[in-house]
Parts: structure tokens; C-alpha cells; sequence
């Protein structure tokens, strides 16, 4: 897994190098960013997929700060932030809109406004209309995909581990 992982991303004497990245190098040049371990990709997953609800060019500067202050994988908390793209964002903010009802108590005749325009004030005023239910429930929802994405994660990883273990027991003693 590690392996192919490290395929994937980025090495961190290319972010060195990079002349954007630079001013930040003092930050970025910390070793537990870049290393490739359960906890460190889980928590990047799980840093991900929380920021990933949070609205527009946020969710990468969300996800890059988590990722410095908790010092899991800086990359894959990066790239866990895109399952929220133009497609699902409003099946996501829609089923945070129902969490939010079920928690708040409030009534289910209160249904979200209708879908504006896709201009930027008809966005924000379709947002603004749905209260209450959403402001609670886009949180509730950003830590139910981050507590499932860290534990899919641990999981995953678990298992691919130990089918490794066995695979090279049989090679050794079979």
C-alpha cells in the first residue's frame, strides 16, 4: 500500500524546490507531512473529507492548516478535500439539510428553497434559506465522513498488512 502510495504523491524535496511553495518551506519541511503510516494517511483522509464540506476555495486551505496543526499527510488530506466537486456538493449539502432537521427537531414540512441559478447570489441566497437544519447539520456530517473515513482507512490498511504478513509466512514456511 505504501508503495503505491508513494507512486502517487508527491516527494517533499519537489515542494522544497517549488518557488510558490518557498515562503513556506519552513512549515512544510516537517517530516511528519510527508511520511506514509496508517495514522498519518488516516488522519490526512480524515482531515480531508472533514474540510471537504466547508464552502469554495476553502476547503484546501482548511485541509492544509489540519493537516499542519494535527501533523498527519499533508497530500493525501489535500486530495481527500476533491470528493466534493460541482456533482455532489448539493446531494452532500442537501443530506447535511436532513441531519440538520432530525437534529434540530424541526418541522419536515420545512423544505430547502429551490435550486437557484448557478450565479454566485443565487447560491448564497439558496444556502442562506435553508437556516437553521443546515448550519447544524454540515458539521454533524463533516465529522460522521471523517470518523468513517479514519476508521475505513485503519481498517483497510489493517488488512492489507496482515494479508501481506501471510502471503510472505507462505512464501517463508510453505
Amino acid at each position: 500500500m505504501r508503495n503505491f502510495l508513494n507512486k502517487l504523491l508527491p516527494h517533499h524535496e519537489s515542494v522544497k524546490n517549488n518557488r510558490w511553495l518557498r515562503p513556506f518551506g519552513k512549515w512544510l519541511q516537517r517530516p511528519a507531512l510527508w511520511h506514509l503510516h496508517r495514522r498519518s494517511v488516516a488522519g490526512g483522509v480524515a482531515v480531508g473529507l472533514f474540510c471537504g464540506l466547508i464552502p469554495g476555495p476553502l476547503q484546501m486551505l482548511a485541509a492544509t492548516l489540519l493537516a499542519l496543526l494535527f501533523r498527519v499527510n499533508l497530500p493525501v488530506a489535500l486530495f481527500a478535500t476533491l470528493y466534493t466537486n460541482p456533482f455532489t456538493i448539493v446531494p452532500l449539502y442537501l443530506l447535511a439539510y436532513r441531519i440538520g432537521i432530525r437534529v434540530s427537531g424541526a418541522q419536515l414540512t420545512d423544505v430547502p428553497p429551490a435550486f437557484p441559478t448557478l450565479h454566485a447570489d443565487g447560491l448564497w441566497g439558496w444556502l442562506a434559506g435553508m437556516g437553521k437544519p443546515l448550519l447544524i447539520g454540515l458539521p454533524l456530517l463533516a465529522v460522521c465522513l471523517a470518523i468513517a473515513g479514519y476508521c475505513a482507512v485503519r481498517i483497510v490498511w489493517r488488512v492489507a498488512v496482515v494479508l501481506k504478513w501471510r502471503a510472505r509466512g507462505r512464501r517463508r514456511f510453505g
